[in-house]
């Protein structure tokens, strides 16, 4: 089946300065999630996925949104799950892509919009989704958008953080020194502050709005898990993540 890609969508100049913002970073972030997949990290991640997802004792269709350069995506395709990746970057997609032929994955890549993902309704066994939704202007339309492309009974499990509380632009001496943040020009760093600036879900308390959106979308069994960045970085490695993440789980009834 052949989906519609819509690689620069007329949404306003914000999503343009999101887009031009992660393909500059998308080469050093695609070679960094290649490094984090094969790590323990990497496996880490692949078990709590594996322990939220819908347990059904069959293989999946999988939506990864926000795919970035496809780890989640990879992984799951790695694992016999029939997987899907979109992303509003173009470069993201195609590094994407690269790693797919490099791992012969069989795991498909779409420049898309997460806020108006062109797939039918009902599709998706799981939407699954890591540090995106800080990023979108209309997360209340994202998530009525997966709730409809989701399988009655199916999972959405959304890992991000509130990062519109937590500065880029902040010092970074603490962090590992191969981490990618030490090595950004300083005019980046203040780029993804002023686009954070721009968008209502950073003034929201998380993850308590989202859980009050998912509830008036419709989703149910609707839980957070904010003890996720303890079991995934054990390590302060370069893959380490200095502010807090959680997992916001949700079933479509």
């Amino acid at each position: 089946m052949e989906f519609k890609e819509t690689l620069r969508p007329d949404s306003g100049e914000i999503k343009n300065r999101i887009v031009n913002y992660w393909t500059k970073r998308s080469h050093e972030f695609g070679q960094l999630r290649e490094k984090e997949q094969a790590s323990e990290t990497g496996q880490a991640w692949l078990a709590e996925i594996t322990q939220n997802m819908p347990q059904t004792g069959k293989l999946l269709k999988i939506l990864d949104v926000g795919c970035g350069t496809g780890m989640f995506a990879l992984m799951l395709s790695a694992q016999g799950h029939e997987a899907v990746g979109i992303d509003l970057t173009e470069h993201m997609i195609l590094h994407a892509r690269e790693l797919a032929a490099k791992q012969h994955s069989s795991a498909k890549f779409y420049c898309m919009d997460a806020e108006n993902p062109d797939f039918p309704d009902n599709t998706f066994d799981m939407v699954i989704t890591r540090n995106l939704t800080w990023t979108l202007p209309h997360a209340d339309q994202a998530y009525a958008q997966w709730f409809r492309i989701l399988k009655n009974g199916g999972i959405l499990l959304n890992f991000d953080a509130d990062y519109g509380h937590d500065s880029c632009n902040k010092d970074t001496s603490s962090l590992p020194p191969v981490h990618a943040h030490r090595s950004m020009p300083q005019e980046m760093l203040q780029e993804c502050d002023s686009i954070k600036t721009q968008l209502e879900i950073s003034c929201k308390s998380r993850p308590s709005w989202d859980m009050e959106l998912l509830q008036k979308v419709g989703y149910k069994d609707i839980s957070a898990d904010t003890g996720i960045s303890a079991r995934i970085y054990k390590d302060y490695s370069e893959f380490f993540n200095p502010t807090p993440m959680f997992l916001i789980r949700a079933v479509k009834p």
